[in-house]
């Protein structure tokens, strides 16, 4: 089944953290991610000194189809705030669960706050 992938995954991966594995499943079976997520993920390779050519390279060789953060996920993620500013989620976090709720998949997260969200988007917390 296809997912959306959070950032917090991605870098779980790209680090060879804890969870890392279940991301590369997801990959297997078809992830998306937000061109907004994709951006916090090149992000955090810069902050740590990653060349551009390496980051591309990196994120390249996962072949997760990105997805344009467009008008109606910018409503969508708006709208999570009510129902998700308890556990604290950014507009990074909310732009992958719009996107997964408009695909009808699961978001993926490495992120422990998600798993208590009741908001009828299906999550999966890698670790």
């Amino acid at each position: 089944m296809s997912s959306v992938l959070d950032a917090s995954a991605v870098l779980a991966l790209l680090r060879g953290e804890s969870g890392a594995q279940r991301v590369t499943d997801a990959i297997d079976d078809g992830a998306y991610i937000s061109a907004v997520n994709l951006t916090e993920v090149v992000t955090r390779q810069f902050d740590r000194g990653m060349p551009e050519s390496d980051a591309r390279k990196s994120i390249a060789r996962l072949a997760m189809t990105v997805v344009p953060f467009d008008e109606e996920l910018a409503y969508r993620a708006g709208l999570l705030r009510t129902m998700t500013k308890s556990a604290g989620l950014s507009l990074g976090d909310r732009a992958c669960l719009a996107l997964a709720e408009s695909l009808g998949v699961p978001a993926v997260t490495a992120d422990r706050a998600w798993g208590t969200l009741q908001i009828g988007i299906q999550v999966d917390v890698i670790r």
